[in-house]
């Protein structure tokens, strides 16, 4: 137990990070689910829309230090080859 006043603090101040961190995780992984779900269905123009607003939550990922940046840079790979591969075009 924190015996200090700014220990105390410090406790109050994690505790707060870690719901906001929580919050930013889960809307990280929501959004990272909706695009797989529509490449799944093969919605072309839906998975081609939504892939923009995907990275762009991966990138203020890093920026709130959600994600590594190597980490979001596997992320965005991968998602943005899926998207590709429905059209069929490789380039």
């Amino acid at each position: 137990m924190a015996n200090t006043k700014s220990a105390i603090k410090n406790v109050r101040k994690n505790q707060r990070r870690r719901e906001i961190n929580k919050t930013r995780k889960g809307t990280l992984r929501t959004q990272i689910k909706k695009l797989r779900a529509l490449v799944k269905s093969k919605d072309i123009e839906g998975a081609a829309s939504e892939l923009v607003r995907t990275i762009s939550v991966i990138d203020k990922s890093i920026r709130k230090g959600i994600l590594h940046k190597n980490t979001a840079g596997r992320y965005k790979s991968r998602l943005s080859r899926s998207v590709r591969g429905l059209t069929g075009s490789r380039a």
